[in-house]
């Protein structure tokens, strides 16, 4: 059983096995975090968790039966009942529906708790894995975009129109 869950200062050392496990398959579709990123990576993690208390990003986990971390799902430049949805799911757990409920349950607590009626995401042409996502998930393409010099498409949800519940697990 999963469980997605508001990232905690706790949850330091599963999210960077996370990311160490999966650093060459996430590079193979996202630029590549880079050294600094793990050698920097307590600091970063209590700086993250600051801003996290400001409400202007909302990190979440998927933590899987004994504590390993299966996915990130962030909620970041959160302003004015919008946000931005970014996500990751480690290999293992790729092409199991994992991400797409993941995302509808973070779309669910976007409305109900966090008071949002708009998403927005981007994802590079190469990453058919997370296009499929969002488009599975209510996100429709509203225009390109590059990202880290790679093509993409940019997406948006509204959460308060039918069609967008519907589809993010949103509706009643």
């Amino acid at each position: 059983m999963t469980e997605l869950q508001p990232l905690r200062a706790e949850h330091a050392p599963a999210l960077l096995a996370f990311e160490r496990e999966n650093r060459v398959y996430f590079a193979a579709h996202v630029p590549d975090r880079g050294d600094a990123y793990f050698e920097e990576f307590e600091a970063r993690h209590r700086a993250l968790l600051d801003e996290q208390e400001t409400g202007a990003i909302l990190f979440h986990v998927l933590v899987g039966e004994g504590g390993e971390i299966l996915g990130r799902f962030n909620l970041v430049d959160v302003v004015e009942g919008s946000a931005d949805l970014g996500f990751r799911v480690a290999e293992k757990a790729a092409g199991r529906g994992v991400a797409t409920a993941s995302v509808r349950e973070l779309c669910r607590l976007a409305v109900t708790a966090y008071g949002l009626d708009r998403l927005t995401a981007s994802a590079a042409l190469g990453n058919a894995g997370s296009r499929a996502v969002l488009v599975r998930t209510g996100f429709v393409p509203v225009g390109d975009v590059v990202l880290d010099g790679q093509p993409g498409t940019s997406y948006a949800l509204d959460l308060g129109g039918s069609f967008g519940r519907e589809l993010s697990g949103t509706s009643a």
